[in-house]
């Protein structure tokens, strides 16, 4: 079918530079650039009534009937993604002019699960990823080769409501949705495995993931091309804290992207990259994706916590900590992270994970910190940051404390640590069915065999479902569904947990 042309690319590059002194914080101006008002806030409409019959989720009255629905583990949901050639030629001219472009293309989705078939006209598609984002189709230049292309997998967002703002560009109360190929992912289920997890953990922040098979039909070809079997994930933004305000106690405020680099240190940070979400692509180390129009204070905010937590010591550490956060949700957040050897993290690589803030006050709020980015986990593992092997490395010393000071120092306190090495060991317990090996392998077996006969696909790549970590990790002899394997990660890493 033939799509208008409106095709919108916003590049506003800024550089921010720090200067920290004793006596206080010297902060450049607020940059020019955005809007005063959020393009992607929507009108407020009545929240969905709590299910009080639903027993995993009793008290929390937020959207979470919705997002089972939408992300389904039991499923296997189909998209179907129309583009005219015009708007397909675009998305692959904008990857040449920079690779690390979030222009979107206008497109028509149609989701089917269940029985059910929901259409969306004229909704944005989108190029995903950092270091793995990848032309779609030939290479660099070549236009759209009808009926003889070279299919390549590649992340995409889908946005139902870029383009037109009303109910019916929402699925469920869903707007946008990361699809993920299984890059370096030969089981086809880590980062499926590991959100699962969270949920199964009862960590209420980590987003909702799930399975589903994606088709792109550009204009012109004869068929569309079946891109196989992907992840497809909840997007983490504004949308996403709103869903569960009651949870964070407020929904307005500051949610940050934290990259490579985002240490949350002192130290460090007036020489980091703190920036809006401008729409450029631009990678910065703390990037505000909500709340934009009040920047200034979002940043002065985050930088005064850094202060806290790399200067404070002591009782006062102890106590100023427990005052703006949820101590115990984190440290349960982070013995998952930890037993699934999530090594590309914040506290051994300082990258991958978002942050959110549920005021705007510079001394009064709660901090929630927001996992994020689990593909390199379950044995993938590398020489990175203070680790070589994230299957045996110590749990109480996952990182280097000095570099990323958070988790560190709130584990020197006895009853923190007491928190955290209780999670883990419930986490490894037989009895609780989680991460012990047993009921481990039976879960991938069991999607596993949702998925089997689905993974074949027109870019002829990741078209067998394999047991092995990715090809350039450190450690090779990973296994994860061989129960017998001396190097089976879910056995060696229960052997690496500290006993309570």
């Amino acid at each position: 079918m033939k799509l208008t042309l409106k095709f919108l690319t916003i590049l506003l590059l800024g550089t921010l530079l720090y200067g920290c002194e004793d006596e206080g914080i010297k902060l450049p101006p607020y940059p020019n650039g955005p809007d005063t008002e959020n393009p992607e806030e929507e009108e407020p409409k009545p929240e969905p009534e709590p299910d009080p019959t639903n027993p995993d989720y009793p008290n929390t009255g937020w959207a979470a009937g919705e997002l089972d629905w939408v992300f389904d583990m039991n499923v296997v949901p189909e998209i179907h993604i129309e583009v005219s050639l015009e708007e397909w030629n675009n998305l692959l001219k904008e990857y040449d002019r920079d690779s690390n472009t979030s222009a979107y293309v206008h497109c028509d989705v149609e989701f089917s699960s269940k029985g059910e078939v929901h259409n969306f006209v004229d909704a944005g598609l989108r190029l995903r990823g950092n270091t793995s984002r990848r032309r779609p189709e030939g290479n660099g230049g070549e236009m759209h080769r009808t009926n003889d292309t070279d299919w390549r997998h590649c992340h995409f967002m889908i946005n139902l409501r870029k383009y037109q703002k009303d109910d019916e560009h929402e699925l469920l109360n869903v707007r946008k949705i990361h699809l993920k190929w299984f890059k370096d992912d030969r089981a086809y289920c880590r980062e499926i495995y590991c959100y699962d997890l969270f949920r199964r953990f009862g960590i209420w922040t980590a987003a909702y993931s799930s399975y589903c098979r994606l088709w792109i039909h550009v204009e012109g070809d004869d068929k569309p091309a079946y891109y196989g079997v992907y992840e497809m994930i909840e997007a983490i933004d504004d949308k996403y804290v709103k869903k569960r305000k009651e949870l964070f106690g407020d929904h307005k405020h500051n949610l940050w992207k934290c990259r490579w680099g985002a240490s949350l240190n002192y130290d460090d940070i007036h020489g980091a990259s703190i920036h809006y979400d401008d729409d450029s692509g631009s990678n910065y180390t703390y990037e505000l994706k909500s709340n934009i129009e009040n920047f200034n204070a979002a940043r002065e905010q985050l930088v005064e916590f850094t202060r806290k937590v790399t200067k404070l010591t002591g009782q006062e550490f102890h106590d100023w900590i427990a005052s703006v956060c949820d101590v115990r949700l984190l440290l349960r957040t982070y013995a998952v992270n930890v037993v699934v050897g999530m090594w590309d993290d914040y506290w051994n690589n300082t990258n991958n994970y978002y942050i959110y803030f549920n005021s705007s006050d510079k001394e009064n709020y709660q901090f929630f910190f927001i996992p994020f980015d689990y593909d390199n986990t379950l044995g993938t593992s590398s020489h990175c940051g203070v680790q070589s092997d994230s299957g045996r490395h110590d749990p109480l010393n996952w990182g280097d404390t000095r570099k990323a000071p958070l988790i560190g120092k709130i584990l020197q306190y006895s009853d923190y640590r007491a928190i955290y090495v209780e999670a883990l060991n419930e986490l490894c317990d037989p009895k609780n069915n989680l991460f012990y090996y047993q009921a481990s392998i039976a879960r991938i077996n069991g999607w596993h065999e949702m998925i089997r006969d689905y993974v074949v696909n027109d870019t002829e790549e990741d078209c067998e479902i394999k047991d092995r970590p990715a090809g350039w990790g450190n450690i090779y002899d990973y296994r994860i569904l061989d129960a017998s394997s001396s190097m089976n990660f879910f056995k060696v890493k229960a052997e690496s947990i500290p006993s309570r």
